[in-house]
């Protein structure tokens, strides 16, 4: 059970006798120019009933304390204040928060409590409103708080960012999470930079949340989305190379986990002429099961080893990739790197499965199964491959080139065609 608040077990516990705390000292140092208030007591038969109310919330019977204190029928103002303070204390502990709001009004309205008690009741008021989505009440009791014991408090500067997003006054947020911040001063929260982060980034203010991000990974280094987002951040500004630089760090310690974020890494490797980083960080990630194996993914890897001239392992996922999809595209694909790498047995099956499948670029493939076939020294083959390419239009000139080529050298080889 939650016990409520120092200043309230203090009046219990030596027999209804109020004498001010540290926390009063300090709200009077701080401002000065505030005559201090003047300590009062409850009247000796609201004080016993309030004594007995006292004794049962020790016991944990917080709604024995509550009825008893509901029954007590207090005449004089402070009594009454001071009542209703308790009773809200009560419903605050039992989840009641509109009745302990309604309470707590009554509380310090009257503004007749001792500095203390006043002080906790508009502090606990104006948590309770913010609990209860009265965000612009909370504002005001906040303040209040602020105002009556001159403390300026980090959590607090926090909780009132907050009620201005909730009240979308986005604008308004920057200023108390930097009172946070300085509030807080050497014992460092990320909170307030979270408030002027999603401030800036409602507001379509990139630089300025830049600027945020890296203040915050520098006082919070093992904060991971900090680092995500200083990237992404970099990202929206366009600035790629301290985009992929900050991702590149960040993925070095371990912070990248989604996959989102892998994939955003690697793109930018190959965006900024680097493919055979963005190679190694998919197909590391795609084995272990952090990327998706997916058709597209794999597309990624496969152009990856592609761009960075490692033909033979770019093959090979493309031809995963091609029994995958059954696509006549990546077949297409396929068969050209295996040309390419002088894999021609291998080339001419894949190119002839993606015409099977009914490829566009019929005299491209046709171009590409004559070159395997000569290669081989099939120039029977070679010249029907080579005749199909001379039938379409893009491919006619350099086939008719080829044409000649083979027949000469089928000739000279002694070769029927």
């Amino acid at each position: 059970m939650h016990k409520i608040t120092k200043s309230l077990m203090l009046f219990a516990s030596i027999a209804l006798v109020q004498l001010p705390t540290s926390y009063d000292v300090q709200a009077a140092e701080q401002k000065s120019e505030k005559p201090k208030r003047k300590t009062q007591l409850v009247g000796q038969s609201v004080g016993k009933k309030i004594g007995k109310a006292f004794e049962l919330y020790t016991a944990d019977d917080v709604q024995g304390a509550l009825t008893t204190l509901l029954e007590i029928n207090a005449k004089k103002d402070y009594d009454k204040a001071y009542l209703a303070r308790f009773i809200a204390n009560m419903y605050a502990t039992l989840g009641e928060p509109q009745k302990a709001i309604d309470y707590l009004k009554q509380a310090v309205e009257p503004d007749i409590l001792n500095e203390s008690d006043h002080g906790d009741a508009l502090k606990l008021l104006a948590d309770l409103q913010m609990q209860e989505q009265a965000y612009a009440d909370a504002l005001k009791n906040y303040e209040a708080w602020m105002d009556f014991t001159g403390k300026s408090d980090g959590d607090t500067w926090v909780k009132i960012s907050n009620a201005q997003y909730q009240l979308k006054r986005l604008d308004k947020m920057i200023t108390p999470a930097d009172n946070a911040i300085a509030a807080y001063g050497d014992k460092h929260n990320k909170n307030p930079y979270l408030l002027k982060l999603t401030s800036y980034y409602e507001r379509k203010k990139y630089k300025d949340a830049v600027e945020v991000l890296e203040t915050a990974v520098q006082l919070f280094p093992t904060e991971k989305a900090f680092w995500t987002q200083l990237g992404n951040f970099y990202l929206l500004t366009e600035d790629y190379k301290r985009g992929m630089a900050t991702l590149d760090l960040a993925y070095k310690q371990g912070f990248l986990e989604k996959e989102s974020h892998l994939k955003t890494l690697a793109s930018l490797y190959s965006q900024n002429n680097i493919p055979h980083k963005a190679a190694r960080i998919l197909e590391k990630h795609i084995n272990s099961g952090e990327i998706k194996r997916d058709d597209q993914n794999l597309f990624s890897l496969a152009n990856a080893y592609h761009a960075a001239q490692e033909i033979d392992t770019a093959a090979k996922y493309f031809s995963e990739l091609a029994k995958m999809t059954n696509e006549s595209k990546h077949y297409a694909k396929l068969g050209t790197l295996l040309a390419q790498d002088e894999q021609f047995k291998k080339a001419i099956v894949a190119l002839n499965k993606a015409l099977d499948l009914g490829a566009s670029n019929k005299g491209r493939l046709n171009m590409s199964l004559a070159e395997a076939h000569f290669y081989l020294g099939q120039y029977k083959q070679a010249y029907a491959a080579v005749k199909l390419a001379e039938k379409d239009p893009k491919t006619r000139k350099s086939a008719r080139g080829w044409v000649t080529y083979i027949k000469d050298t089928a000739q000279r080889k002694g070769k029927a065609i």
